[in-house]
């Protein structure tokens, strides 16, 4: 079967796709990417979505009205990338995150954007939308999702690997942690949200993220303001904990710097590319990981894995390539893992990680132009994944 994911992530500046032809063989998930992309959201969808995030207040005609525009450009972009995978049998819809109500420690609800009907009505394809919640409803944080993902690509290696994500926020998952159980994951705190807070800031709206981290790599590390920034009472919660840019946004970047009126574009840039890298590797030493596996969009930042490299002495840091994931749509693939799961009755969550009482099958399904087909549910769930093909 094959599978288009699609996920726009917590930076909100496109959509990531990955067409997997997955086959089940001895009880080890194949999947072959035959197609892997990315296309930024059009310029003015992209503005008007960045002026409706918290903090900001949203009235339901701008929700509704974002919900269709976001759908109506999954769907355009689905139907290119179908097409360029010489079709696909199932879509699988993250959409866009635009809010994680979470109160303490307790995930409340979860919203996603970007109307699913609006990409099986282009399409003509299946497609399972709407997968966080479920999680949420058995009292989990509704993320990492991708933990499955995690767990099952690094399923072959020994000893303490672990998996991080560097997108807006940064998450990572332990498969075996100290003292046993299984395995956990959680957001460690923010990767991207506010360096790109900062490039914004320092270009007035010019600029959108930290190229090649060469903003970064021009300033010094201010260590007063990074002891503020570390100093966040979420950093000090315990697992399974998730946030967002509920929290790490432009108005909290203004804030802490209020204190800090005479540090250049370049030493803030620096200073909030090694809180990412600080607080990665102090969780990283938590768990006593001997090897990191990275991919998202920091990836691409040199300065930001120079510093986390610095800090995590002994460690192997690699990526997801290394394991046939390209980094920049590992999340698009880990969703088309989530969305074959569905169609086949398997739960797609990793109740330790995501702290819900159990597994559970996400999502809801929107049928296609013909009658729905669902393939045979199958009772046991496959223990491991590999990928091959993966391009660009």
């Amino acid at each position: 079967m094959k599978v288009l994911g699609m996920i726009s992530g917590t930076s909100h500046d496109g959509i990531d796709v990955a067409a997997v032809d997955f086959t089940l063989r001895d009880g080890l998930l194949h999947g072959t990417v035959d197609y892997a992309g990315s296309s930024p959201y059009p310029e003015e969808l992209r503005v008007r979505l960045m002026r409706a995030l918290p903090p900001s207040a949203l009235t339901f005609a701008e929700a509704c009205e974002l919900d269709t525009l976001i759908g109506r450009a999954f769907a355009e972009v689905a139907a290119d990338a179908a097409e360029r995978a010489g079709g696909v049998d199932l879509i699988c819809s993250h959409g866009q995150t635009v809010y994680h109500w979470v109160e303490g420690r307790q995930v409340r609800g979860t919203l996603q954007i970007g109307q699913p009907a609006w990409i099986a009505e282009r399409t003509g394809i299946p497609v399972v939308a709407d997968v966080r919640v479920r999680d949420v409803v058995a009292g989990g944080q509704g993320a990492p999702l991708v933990s499955l993902m995690d767990v099952m690509l690094l399923s072959g290696l020994p000893s303490r690997p672990a998996a991080l994500n560097l997108g807006g926020i940064a998450n990572m998952t332990v498969l075996r942690p100290i003292g046993g159980g299984g395995p956990v994951a959680y957001d460690t705190g923010p990767a991207n949200a506010l360096i790109d807070a900062a490039v914004v800031r320092a270009s007035d709206g010019r600029l959108r993220y930290d190229e090649d981290g060469r903003l970064a790599a021009a300033g010094r590390v201010d260590d007063a303001l990074l002891t503020e920034l570390l100093a966040e009472p979420y950093y000090r919660l315990d697992p399974p904990k998730t946030t967002g840019k509920e929290l790490f946004h432009a108005d909290y970047l203004a804030e802490a710097l209020t204190g800090h009126p005479g540090l250049s574009d370049a030493d803030v840039a620096a200073t909030l590319t090694a809180l990412t890298a600080q607080t990665v590797a102090d969780q990283v030493r938590r768990h006593r990981i001997d090897t990191l596996v990275a991919s998202g969009g920091g990836c691409a930042n040199p300065t930001l894995m120079a510093m986390l490299r610095e800090r995590l002495t002994g460690v192997r840091v690699t990526t997801t390539a290394e394991f046939g994931a390209p980094t920049d749509t590992k999340e698009a693939i880990a969703f088309a893992l989530i969305g074959w799961h569905t169609v086949h009755g398997l739960p797609a969550t990793v109740p330790s990680c995501t702290g819900a009482s159990g597994a559970r099958v996400l999502g809801a399904i929107v049928p296609g132009a013909g009658p729905l087909r669902l393939p045979e549910p199958l009772a046991t769930a496959p223990t491991g994944l590999r990928l091959s093909g993966a391009i660009g």
